[in-house]
């Protein structure tokens, strides 16, 4: 690892009070390893989402959290206890599928009680949490309606409510929302975390959906290959991201390959075949080495008129153009060949300067927009 890779892959410091602990975990499947070492500490009450592609490892570890598969090596401590220990019926948790897995034959009011009947909990009882349940997710008027009769976001709520209704002190959600189309979806996910946290119990997710794990989580583990990659609070994962596999993976981004020129305390500089990067930080690394620089499209300025300087500034074609409302996006293509990306929020009807196909134009960004990472 090189000298830049160990600076930017440091570790963000685990929550103070440790509630769910995975240390040093591996599972093994017949040589294959799903997770791969994997350790990392979620606080009492959090919301952490586990964020990857598919394969990537996230699912098999939830599964270990709940009892369905056994960690080859490593520990997964709940609250100080060995979950080793303990058999999957009787851990303290609740999971929540993507299916929601509700059973069509029953009431929704059935439906969540199912589980607490099973425990042979007193009837009074019971009756009172569910009636709790149904007001936290406001569902009391479907109460006595079927599954099939309700819409996903409500067939979502009544499995939130089901799962929570034993009170679980972990709350695991894989692929919560992934089964909502996309406008109820993200009309869903902070109605999710407001019941999640009303609550107060922990919660860790399975998503594949970047967005839906920056919305609702208070930290990511962006998972690759059964590692962990980088493990922090979604503002720190999109702006300072630790490798360029997280930096492509979260959002969009513009990457630059070139060699470090100049390296100083407050700054250094990179050259890139259209342009060199001054980037307002050191880096410690060793001058000659190869780099990507990472800039966000919304970080890139366009104009018609050369910049002032000569630093982060490159002049490009427009070759593709996209209206999405509130932005639009810009492709320009680089004398190299290379597309970066720009978006510009409309925020006028009547824009002054609207930039065409095929107009030349300077692409522009600040020594603070920029991130280097090991190439």
């Amino acid at each position: 690892m090189t000298e830049l890779s160990a600076q930017r892959a440091t570790p963000v410091s685990a929550p103070s009070t440790a509630f769910v602990q995975v240390q040093n975990v591996v599972k093994d499947f017949n040589g294959f390893k799903a997770v791969n070492n994997v350790s990392v500490e979620i606080a009492k009450g959090e919301i952490f989402a586990l964020l990857g592609s598919s394969g990537c490892g996230k699912s098999t570890l939830l599964r270990m959290l709940a009892g369905f598969e056994v960690p080859s090596s490593g520990r997964i401590l709940l609250g100080g206890k060995n979950l080793a220990e303990m058999p999957a019926y009787r851990r303290p948790m609740n999971m929540m599928f993507q299916s929601y897995a509700l059973f069509p034959h029953l009431t929704v009011w059935e439906n969540i009680a199912f589980g607490l009947q099973r425990e042979g909990q007193p009837r009074e009882q019971i009756q009172q949490r569910v009636e709790a349940m149904l007001n936290l997710v406001q569902l009391s008027k479907f109460a006595q309606r079927k599954p099939h009769q309700l819409s996903g976001g409500q067939q979502q709520r009544v499995a939130l409510a089901r799962s929570l209704a034993k009170q679980p002190l972990l709350l695991l959600l894989d692929e919560p929302l992934g089964a909502l189309d996309k406008k109820l979806r993200e009309e869903t996910q902070i109605e999710l975390v407001n019941i999640i946290e009303s609550v107060g119990v922990t919660c860790v997710m399975v998503t594949h959906d970047q967005e839906e794990a920056m919305t609702m989580a208070g930290r990511i583990a962006v998972m690759s290959e059964g590692r962990f990659l980088q493990v922090g609070a979604p503002g720190e994962v999109y702006e300072n991201p630790a490798t360029r596999f997280v930096a492509d993976f979260i959002g969009n981004v513009n990457l630059m390959d070139g060699k470090l020129t100049v390296d100083e305390v407050d700054h250094c500089e990179v050259q890139c075949p259209d342009c060199v990067h001054y980037v307002g930080h050191g880096i410690t690394g060793t001058l000659g080495m190869a780099v990507s620089v990472a800039v966000r499209p919304e970080k890139v300025r366009l104009s018609r008129d050369k910049p002032e300087g000569r630093y982060n500034q490159v002049q490009g074609k427009v070759k593709e153009r996209s209206y999405f409302g509130g932005f639009s996006i810009y492709h320009l293509q680089l004398p190299s060949g290379t597309i970066v990306k720009s978006t510009q929020a409309n925020t006028q009807r009547h824009q002054d300067d609207n930039f065409t196909w095929g107009d030349e134009v300077w692409a522009h960004w600040s020594d603070s927009a920029q991130v280097v990472l090991p190439p």
